[in-house]
């Protein structure tokens, strides 16, 4: 086993330890995750070094999003019941803070290194995808990240993360960057904006980046759209029209229907002198920050259907899309090297026809060729070492020639799924460009990812045993069976 293996197989082992302890029904998950990954090495779409299951966040995120100061470190603090976030009226949280719960009632604040080199948490070697986009900004991750621990209870079991205000940030690039890595790996994304500036100019960047970019993806459902601070708007002539405006807004940018919240602190709220108004805000605040914080609570169950999702997804996005990305650019590998082998084999004999030939030395090099069967031997290896080197050279230049086609098509899958690696796999030397499937696919890796399905589906099956029971009858679970005495279990039931 190498080095690479091994330092995978540990990552696994401590996972599964962890769930074990924290949800055993995901326990089964991993093993089935190391079967993707077999497979997956065979075919060239994943390094030895890599894991689907070390790919996603095994910990329930919620990320929470929007304007500076629309009160989100403000909300935080009320929802872990400390204060935690420094919070006020100026732009405070200069960098995404990744919060997780601690059993040392004492809170305390790490550097972003403290999550880039920690495969644990969802932003481990995130600084290689900063220095991606933003050259030598990548040695700077403690300039971007930062890891807070809490004692509350309302964290155990997941992972906030706050970010920064996104109307005006010198680093933007960066930002953009890992607030799309937070959107994709979450579980919920409260988007929050200010009541105080409901006009569609004050939350320009966010009403784009966070609405117009995100309600056609097949995940839209996790977003709550949240208008906080409302108790600012109270002692106006028509604090409706606040919340008319935001919705306006919202609309403008194709957000018609969704989760809409509107909100205010309940800790350093503006007074409301006129008491049913009062009674009338709080209502509504509380009504709404009771389900804002059960879709909260929510973030473990949907955690595990995505995981369980994930595993069926990349299973059948092989076979479906990757499958026939890969089938295609062999065909067109192929095609290219057997032009390349006319081409260049016609100009070979035209350059020995006009040098051998044309120059009169055809008989004397019969004559050489004859003499004995030593300059014949001679002769014919000299001719195939021609032979396969031009051939081999048109494979190389005929798979190079693919690269920005594969580029294209790496969009169109799942971006942990390599296919320029799988590619090269399947073009390796030995491989014959007549092969009409990619390295590593046939029956036995068909049937295996069938199987791979239809263990997803049984997962899915139990989860869904253990939240619901559309038949109202009563179903032990395993645990209770457990528990039941040997001698009871053995000894038949009196009528």
């Amino acid at each position: 086993m190498s080095d690479e293996t091994r330092h995978i197989d540990k990552r696994l082992k401590n996972l599964e330890a962890h769930l074990a302890r924290e949800n055993p029904l995901l326990l089964k998950a991993v093993q089935s995750f190391r079967d993707l990954d077999h497979l997956a090495r065979r075919m060239g779409l994943l390094e030895k070094e890599d894991s689907f299951a070390t790919q996603i966040p095994w910990w329930p995120l919620i990320s929470i999003l929007g304007t500076f100061s629309a009160g989100k470190s403000t909300f935080i603090n009320d929802y872990l019941g400390t204060k935690l976030q420094r919070s006020g009226s100026q732009a405070v949280d200069d960098k995404f803070t990744v919060i997780c719960y601690s059993e040392d009632p004492e809170s305390h604040t790490l550097p972003g290194v403290a999550l880039d080199s920690d495969p644990r948490f969802p932003f481990y070697k995130f600084s290689h995808e900063i220095e991606a986009v933003a050259e030598g900004e990548g040695n700077r991750i403690d300039a971007y990240l930062q890891l807070k621990t809490c004692n509350s209870e309302r964290l155990k079991g997941k992972i906030l993360i706050d970010s920064p205000g996104f109307d005006a940030d010198a680093q933007r690039t960066s930002t953009l960057r890992i607030t799309d890595h937070m959107i994709d790996l979450s579980d919920l994304v409260l988007v929050f904006f200010d009541a105080r500036h409901p006009e569609p100019g004050a939350m320009r960047d966010t009403l784009k980046h966070l609405v117009s970019d995100t309600i056609h993806r097949p995940d839209s459902d996790k977003f709550l759209y949240i208008l906080n601070q409302l108790d600012t708007s109270a002692n106006e002539d028509n604090p409706e029209e606040v919340i008319a405006a935001w919705q306006r807004a919202l609309g403008e940018h194709g957000l018609t229907a969704g989760r809409f919240y509107t909100i205010y602190s309940p800790s350093a709220s503006v007074p409301i002198e006129d008491e049913r108004l009062r009674q009338r805000y709080e209502e509504k605040r509380d009504r709404d920050l009771n389900e804002i914080y059960d879709h909260m609570a929510e973030v473990e169950i949907s955690r595990a259907y995505r995981i369980i999702g994930s595993l069926e997804k990349t299973a059948r996005e092989i076979e479906g899309r990757v499958l026939p990305i890969l089938s295609e650019a062999l065909e067109k590998w192929k095609k290219r090297t057997l032009w390349g082998d006319a081409v260049a084999f016609g100009l070979l004999a035209i350059l020995f026809l006009l040098l051998v030939v044309g120059g009169g030395h055809a008989g004397g090099l019969w004559q050489w060729l004859t003499t004995s069967a030593g300059n014949a031997v001679t002769g014919l290896v000299v001719l195939a070492a021609v032979v396969l080197g031009v051939h081999f050279g048109m494979r190389r230049l005929a798979a190079r020639s693919l690269s920005r086609w594969l580029r294209k098509q790496q969009e169109r899958v799942n971006r942990r799924l390599d296919l320029a690696g799988a590619f090269r796999h399947s073009t390796r030397f030995w491989r014959s460009v007549f092969a009409t499937s990619p390295a590593g696919w046939g029956r036995r890796t068909r049937n295996a990812l069938a199987e791979l399905i239809a263990q997803a589906d049984e997962y899915i099956q139990k989860l869904n045993d253990r939240f619901t029971n559309p038949s109202g009858t009563v179903v032990e679970t395993q645990a209770e069976v457990a528990e039941e005495p040997e001698e009871e279990a053995q000894t038949p039931r009196q009528e």
